[in-house]
């Protein structure tokens, strides 16, 4: 029987940012055959044409692979079994369909959580010490503080309200502990002993987490559940001067509330992820002096896009000694993600 082939589909920018030459060595020891094919692919060709020369098994991805057609074959010999991406969401890389029929895959799992958490922690600061106001009052208006009507504010102390608890939030726990503040989470589904190790309290209900705290941090799963979730009510609970800031989901969020509520100016809103993406030119939240935006780039930063290329080779070696991979894509996993 013919050795399965890796053939990795990515651009230059790709390669050099995630997998770093040490990984790209240790990607090149499996004692397999592999291949990279640049992207954009070559005129003429598609990605189902260069999986039937190759026939390979796995296929290495990223954002700029090509998504795989519906009709692809997948799981035979010859054919395609396992695609470990290198980012997030696969959702526009791999049909439902083929997941259905056996195709595996996986995704940068935990690998991009502590730097997201680093992006929720400067959007927390951002919006305290109202940084997005005072970067266009000073570029573009000329402006310079009066020191008895400015008002900047400080994380020390302050209580932080996490609406879910997954990896993202775990690392962000570990960076708002120096700042000495209590810090709660409404997340159903977790242990009281989860809760207790991550020295966490749990809010009873999404209501008291947002009415209680000084800070709140969006970090749910996206799932039939909880979208729109949180809605103008819920957003109507954070305290005057309070901040919200979202890196998880936009559409765990109802926007247009949030358009309102923000408009009133009684609190502070900071955004990385958005319901449509890329955010419409026309948005309202543009413009709004208590509003921060990111483009969603919390993470994982370009420097350290490496940490999710070690997940993506660990996962590899998994694959090939037949283990299970630490961050597969379930139907489940497909079916929550944006």
């Amino acid at each position: 029987m013919k050795s399965p082939t890796i053939l990795c589909v990515l651009n230059e920018d790709e390669k050099n940012d995630f997998l770093t030459s040490e990984l790209w060595q240790k990607l090149n020891s499996q004692s397999l055959p592999f291949e990279w094919v640049k992207t954009p692919l070559p005129e003429g060709t598609t990605i189902a044409d260069h999986l039937d020369r190759t026939g390979a098994e796995v296929l290495v991805s990223c954002w700029s692979t090509p998504a795989l057609p519906k009709d692809l074959l997948v799981g035979g010999d010859g054919q395609l079994k396992y695609v470990c991406h290198l980012t997030g969401t696969v959702r526009n890389l791999i049909p439902r369909e083929l997941i259905e029929r056996g195709l595996k895959s996986s995704n940068w799992g935990s690998g991009a959580s502590r730097t997201v958490a680093e992006g929720g922690l400067l959007l927390i600061l951002a919006a305290l010490r109202r940084s997005n106001y005072w970067a266009v009052a000073m570029h573009r208006d000329g402006l310079w503080k009066d020191r008895w009507k400015v008002v900047t504010e400080s994380l020390f102390g302050r209580s932080v309200g996490l609406h879910g608890f997954g990896a993202i939030s775990r690392e962000l726990v570990k960076l708002l502990r120096p700042f000495g503040g209590k810090i709660s989470t409404f997340s159903p589904s977790l242990s009281d002993e989860a809760l207790e190790k991550a020295g966490v309290s749990r809010a009873a209900t999404i209501e008291d987490l947002f009415s209680s705290n000084d800070v709140i941090v969006e970090l749910a799963p996206l799932t039939p559940k909880t979208e729109g979730m949180v809605n103008e009510k819920i957003l109507r609970l954070i305290k005057p001067g309070g901040v919200f800031v979202n890196v998880g989901r936009g559409a765990v969020v109802d926007e247009e509330a949030l358009v309102r509520v923000a408009s009133e100016e009684k609190i502070q809103v900071a955004l990385d992820v958005f319901t449509k993406e890329p955010l419409a030119v026309d948005s309202p939240l543009r413009g709004m002096s208590n509003v921060t935006l990111q483009p969603h780039i919390a993470g994982p930063t370009k420097d350290r896009r490496s940490d999710c290329g070690e997940v993506a080779v660990r996962n590899l070696e998994q694959y090939f000694a037949g283990q299970p991979m630490e961050s597969e894509v379930t139907l489940d996993v497909y079916d929550r993600a944006s």
